[in-house]
């Protein structure tokens, strides 16, 4: 028998494209890479014209292979999507009338067949049709909690597509309990399909920045001394907004000036925010970087006060455990799994009352003890998820999808309660 060959799908088209998405690839490569133990092959499926964001992660039992699709498609969709949003929603209200048939699912084009893949791991929402094991990554179901946030044809795209690749996969993977309840209880999979494996901040295979760097990322920025970060793509979900009304509320209430920065591709969403910003006249307080590089992304943390995280709803939040490992205090939601991957590492508000936002931010900007004993609490915390870990559970599951030997370490970590 010879080495077990695995693909992973890593099929987006760059780097800053898919946010929490293209971190899991980052995470999960950088983990596989350093699996110098097995006899095991990882093949990373990339487009034959973005390929280069991973290869730095890339090494050891590790290699891209190339699809023979490029990127152009989806590029002018997100140029369609980020220019004539009214155009982009009307469109897919009047396609959604005929239904589920113009909902074209991908079959494999061969490419894994030929390199001699035995088990598929797609760790975006998106796949194809194979004859290969699969493990399938829905990631979240927001389509169904916040259906106001999805048009009529992305809400049916999603069901079409999740429910799909759940039902051809051989294990439907989840980062939390939350998730799998979640998961079980909309789409009716069998409980010992849905497994949970736990990630970890991509940021720990990060450089990290030098006083140098710090100082470049200040100047470039133009950043304030003191402020509050939030690293997330401008979605209506993330909540930016919610954000953006409690400093106004400590700015009129409590006479708090408050500096807010956000790092992340900037959607289609964001004019939305840009017209919040004027009416709460927030203009001098407020920044949006766009898309950042990990190293400026590290001398963010390393520079703010403080994270923040408003969203309405995570699988997980990497910006949680990226603050925790960066030693910086964190208010978050109550919402999805965030109350349990905080644990008592980080203040909770709830995202839909902007007073408890501006409360939170308060607690953290003045109160230093506080500060203090929150840091300590989440660097104890995010020490139990390691990619390495995240790494020998998916080669555990590889092997048992692909009916290989399993060491007794493999069957440790498949019967270990969920951390998360």
């Amino acid at each position: 028998m010879g080495a077990l060959r695995i693909c992973v799908d890593a099929r987006v088209p760059g780097s800053g494209a898919v946010g929490g998405v293209e971190q899991v690839m980052i995470g999960l490569a950088s983990g596989l890479s350093k699996l110098a133990d097995g006899d095991e092959e990882y093949l990373f499926l990339t487009y034959r014209d973005a390929a280069e964001w991973l290869r730095p992660y890339v090494h050891g039992p590790c290699r891209i292979i190339s699809s023979p699709a490029g990127t152009r498609g989806y590029r002018w969709k997100q140029l369609l999507n980020t220019t004539v949003p009214a155009a982009r929603s009307t469109w897919h209200e009047l396609s959604s009338v005929i239904g589920s048939r113009t909902i074209k699912v991908p079959k494999s084009d061969g490419t894994i067949e030929k390199a001699g893949a035995e088990v598929l791991h797609f760790a975006n929402q998106n796949g194809f049709l194979t004859e290969v094991p699969t493990i399938y990554h829905p990631h979240d179901l927001q389509h169904v909690h916040l259906p106001e946030f999805f048009t009529r044809r992305e809400r049916l795209v999603r069901e079409v597509i999740y429910r799909t690749f759940c039902e051809q996969a051989q294990m439907v993977g989840v980062v939390s309990s939350w998730g799998k309840r979640d998961l079980i209880q909309h789409y009716h999979l069998p409980e010992d399909k849905v497994r949970v494996v736990p990630l970890a901040p991509v940021s720990m295979v990060y450089p990290t920045p030098s006083g140098e760097d710090l100082t470049s990322t200040q100047r470039k920025y133009s950043l304030p001394e003191a402020f509050i970060f939030y690293p997330a793509q401008t979605w209506a979900h993330k909540n930016h907004i919610g954000l953006l009304e409690a400093l106004a509320i400590l700015r009129d209430r409590h006479g708090s000036i408050i500096h807010f920065v956000s790092s992340g591709r900037l959607t289609e969403f964001f004019p939305a925010i840009q017209r919040r910003v004027r009416d709460l006249r927030l203009t001098d307080q407020v920044r949006f970087l766009g898309f950042v590089s990990p190293l400026e992304l590290q001398s963010l943390y390393t520079l703010c006060n403080s994270v923040v995280i408003p969203s309405k709803f995570e699988a997980a939040s990497f910006p949680l455990w990226e603050a925790f490992l960066a030693g910086v205090p964190v208010a978050c939601s109550n919402v999805t799994s965030l109350p349990k991957q905080a644990g008592d590492a980080a203040l909770i508000f709830d995202p839909d009352r902007p007073e408890e936002i501006a409360e939170a931010i308060l607690r953290l900007w003045t109160e230093e003890a506080l500060r203090r004993t929150l840091v300590e609490r989440g660097k104890k915390n995010v020490a139990r998820f390691t990619w390495d870990r995240t790494a020998h559970t998916f080669r555990a599951h590889y092997r048992r999808l692909a009916s290989r030997p399993l060491t007794e370490e493999d069957r440790e970590l498949l019967a270990a309660p969920p951390l998360l």
